[in-house]
Formats: C-alpha cells, structure tokens, sequence
C-alpha cells in the first residue's frame, strides 16, 4: 500500500473506498443478497417476440396451470396509473393494454414461489397479435413518417446559409453512430415487502430512489410517503439505472400488495439487455464550410436518435448531444437541429456521457475530414479552431467561453508528450507496413456537467451527532462503486475536524432524505457533498 494511503488519519488524505474489501473479498451486501423473508415470491417479465402489434389478447391458460404460479400481473392489475414516464408523458406502461411497440416489450408478469418456475411459466402464454410495419432506425422512422417522441432542439447562431453559398471550400457528410449496452455486473433486481395500510419498502438497485419511489406511489395509487425505496449500493450503473429501474420496482410493488407476501424480480442477463434501453445511435448529416487553412465558417448539422417508442430521457439526451457538437472548437455560423424519432425499438435512456460523446463525434468527424481535406495534421486544425479571444468566444447554445487556457494547456501536452516526433515516427512506420498500420492524435474534450434541467441540481442530507461522539451520515446520492459515500463522508469528517473512522456511512433511503435528484450528470459529490457540509454548519 502507498504510503500516503491509509485507512484511518485524516478526512483530506487519499483513501481507499469505504467498501473497497468488501467488494474484493465478496463480503459487499447487494439487494441481491439481502435474506428474503419467509413465504417470498418471484416474478418474472413476460415478453413480446414481435416489434409491432395490435395486441388482441393472451391466454394464460397453461401458465396458471403450472405447479408453483400463484398468479399473472397484467395491465388490469395496475391500482394506480399504468405509466412509468420519468417526464410525465404517459408514453410508457408498465404493461400494455392494446399495443405492442417493441420486440421484448413486457406484456406482463408470472408470480411463482420460485424464480425458474416462473421464469419458465412466462414462456407457457398464447399471445394473439396482429402485425403492424416498424420502423427500427431512426432514418427508416422518418422516411415513414413517425413522429418525434419528445419536442426537437435548434441551436442557431449567424447567417449559415448565407456563409455556406460564399464559402471556398465546403464538406458534406454522414456519420453513424452506434449505441451501447450498460452491462453492468449486477443486473436490474427489486424485491418488495408489503407492510400495513398502503405501506411498502422497495430494496432495488437504482440510481434514482426518489423517482422510483414516485413511479411505485403512482403505479399503486399512494402517496409518496408509503413507498420507501432503499439501496447501499449498486454494482454498476452508468445511467442504465436512472430510469430503467422503474419497471422492476413497480412489479414488485404491485405483485406484493396483490399477494401481501414479498416479492423479488430478478430477469436473466438477456431479458435485463432486450427490456431495457441503451445508449441513444444516432444518424448525423453535416455541411461545413472552411477556409484554406482549414479553419471552420459554417457549420450545419442534423441529429437523428433512435430513441425507441417512448421519450424516456430523449429529450435531454439529444439537447445535450447539441450541446456537445461543437466541442471545443467556434462555429462562427451554425445550425444544430435535433430530431428524437419514435422507433420499434426498446426506449432508449442516460448513458455515461449523456449524449456528449455522439455530439462530440460529430465535432471531431469534421475536425479530421477538414484535415483529410486540406492535407494538414488534425492537430493543427484543432488549434486553428479553439475556442479563445474576443469574437471567438460564444457557444452555439450562446454561452461565452470565459478564462479559455485550453490552446496553453494543448500546447504544454503537445511538447511533453513528444506528439510531433512520435507522429513522424508513425508515418515512417505506416510507409512500410502495408497491413498493420499506427495512429496518434491529441483529442480536447469540451463537457459540461450537472442537470440540462436546472431544478434537478439539487441535493439533501442528514447528519446525527451521537452523545458518544459518534456520526451518522445520509445523502441522497446513490454509491455504484465511483467511491461516492467516501468522498461525502470525508467532506463531513473534515468539516467536523474528526477522524474519517467517526463517520458511519448507511444506506440511501428515501425515508431520511425526500425528493432527491438522480445521481448523474457528473454532480453527485458535488451536490450531496455540498449538501452534507450545509447540515455540518448548522450542527
């Protein structure tokens, strides 16, 4: 071990995470591995083998008839509100009622004393449908005329048209770019248990407990304050587990108030991949203009999402993606038009980046098609495009870059890191290897962080002073191994001039901190941290 790394001493020394044994030597509690009450059920999602159907119903016959189900959850069995949209659109039910929109769609849930009985039940059901076209891409989307899932973005600044008819030398082009899987180590998992009157506590792995809280009391027809959503920790979540989550704990929820027993939904590994969204892939068209040393006029871009069949965070997604697409590099003129599609598709929801990465590909693709063109290094185009100076300061969103050291801070990573030889060396080396081939580049990246939706910049905590001098800590941000409880709890240390060891560290729960905001957006230290000092100044 380092010497400057110690378990106990002082708050502000570098620490290793609180659970950092525990996660190597198996010790680390999960809601997976939380005992399961005596008489506990299983459920477990049936889905659709079809990307879109009129739905004319299911016998469940057969699955009823199987030893070990004690019943099915369908559409009919929602007390509440039979919808689950994180933005309140009422796009997105827990079960369906008349229309299938994806393949893998849950249609609806089998209730057994075992996870296999159940599971394999699920397979027993005669779905009855009607094949309706689909769209998969957001380009098929659009030639057949499906609508946007979430309002668009337009992102204007100067006179595109106008620099584009008098530029000398202009660059169209088409850029694809692929989605992604969150495949964290733990899957999507609840388990509910049932208590008097409306009451029920949800332990699931999610990022957001306030909203899975809300969505549960509005599936259920409750108030918020009957549901109790708990988690120490998730393993992995990388947005997967921002809104995703829902499903699960509406299922529970529902299936353990129906049977007052409690209730644990665990889908396989390829169920968890098919029934819950992804990255956003995105079909990107730009038109640049440049000048001949290759620094940029125009630019004029269309971003086409697949966002799936229902809005989910699409909207934010693809606002940011604009957000992103100038990186670090001025527009003088420019035109960014978003365009969420509605597909056949699972929705689509966060990814880490948030739609920045998609937006900055995009820069970047323009960057090197700009270099490609004008036979010079991509670096130096880059340089060429940097935000900095008077005129050459104002976002496309028309936010001023202040206090730019990004050309002094390239230029230092440039000479240290030997680019220019080592760039020489490579092209020597590609010259005469006709198979194997070498790359270099020297990439800025331009990323805001926090909520687009600026409410949800926001935390709360709790903090108890024991009269043996012992400290309990709470916030509302959510540890999925980025080392978030630490890091709070040496803010809380320090603030308390005490040794790190005093601070006990508990679960998130939304019975000590309400209405929470996600943690997400690259905030949650400094929301919740902030939030945990605020309680130590009034201590």
């Amino acid at each position: 071990m380092k010497d400057n790394v110690s378990i106990t001493g002082t708050a502000h020394s570098d620490r290793i995470h609180d659970s950092a044994s525990k996660h190597v030597t198996g010790a680390a509690d999960y809601t997976d591995d939380i005992a399961l009450p005596e008489g506990t059920l299983h459920a477990y999602l049936g889905v659709s083998d079809v990307a879109h159907a009129t739905l004319l119903g299911i016998d469940y016959t057969e699955v009823l008839a199987t030893s070990g189900v004690i019943g099915v959850l369908t559409a009919d069995d929602v007390p509440g509100v039979n919808d689950l949209s994180p933005t309140g659109l009422n796009d997105e039910p827990v079960f369906p009622t008349d229309l299938i929109q994806f393949h893998g769609q849950p249609l609806f849930a089998v209730i057994a004393k075992t996870r296999d009985i159940a599971r394999r039940a699920a397979e027993k059901a005669k779905i009855s449908y009607d094949g309706l076209p689909h769209a998969l891409d957001p380009i098929q989307a659009q030639q057949a005329g499906y609508p946007h899932v979430t309002a668009p973005l337009k992102l204007e600044r100067g006179d595109v048209d106008r620099a584009m008819e008098s530029a000398s030398n202009r660059i169209k082009g088409r850029i694809t770019v692929g989605g992604q899987d969150h495949m964290y180590l733990e899957g999507h998992i609840a388990l509910a248990i049932p208590g008097e009157d409306d009451d029920i506590v949800v332990h699931s792995s999610t990022q957001h407990p306030s909203e899975a809280q809300h969505m549960v009391a509005q599936v259920l027809g409750v108030p918020s304050n009957a549901v109790v959503v708990n988690l120490r920790r998730m393993g992995g979540g990388f947005g997967g587990k921002e809104s995703q989550m829902n499903l699960f704990c509406a299922v529970a929820a529902m299936a353990a108030k129906k049977w007052n027993r409690a209730v644990k939904i665990r889908p396989d590994r390829d169920q968890d991949m098919t029934a819950t969204g992804k990255r956003h892939d995105f079909v990107i068209y730009y038109d640049v203009s440049f000048d001949a040393a290759g620094r940029i006029e125009a630019v004029s871009g269309s971003f086409a999402a697949r966002c799936g069949f229902s809005a989910d965070l699409s909207g934010p997604v693809t606002d940011r993606a604009l957000f992103h697409a100038d990186n670090a590099y001025f527009y003088p003129n420019v035109r960014l038009e978003s365009h969420p599609m509605k597909t056949n598709t699972v929705s689509n929801t966060a990814f880490r980046g948030f739609g920045g990465p998609q937006g900055v590909v995009a820069a970047e693709r323009i960057i090197e098609e700009i270099a490609y063109a004008t036979g010079q290094d991509p670096l130096d185009v880059r340089k060429a495009n940097f935000y900095g100076g008077a005129g050459r300061d104002l976002t496309p969103y028309h936010q001023k870059v202040e206090d730019s050291i990004l050309e002094r801070l390239v230029g230092e990573l440039e000479n240290t890191s030997d680019y220019r030889q080592r760039r020489k060396e490579i092209m020597a080396y590609n010259e005469t290897s006709p198979v194997l081939k070498k790359g270099i580049a020297l990439t800025p990246v331009k990323f805001g962080i926090s909520f687009t939706a600026t409410w949800y910049n926001q935390a709360g905590a709790l903090v108890h002073v024991y009269n043996d001098g012992s400290i309990h800590l709470n916030h509302g941000g959510t540890e999925m191994g980025q080392g978030l409880n630490t890091k709070v709890a040496q803010i809380v240390a320090e603030a308390f001039q005490v040794d790190f060891e005093r601070i006990k560290i508990t679960k998130t729960t939304t019975e000590k901190v309400p209405n929470t905001s996600a943690t997400a957006a690259s905030s949650g230290t400094d929301l919740n941290g902030m939030a945990a000092l605020n309680a130590v100044e009034q201590i």
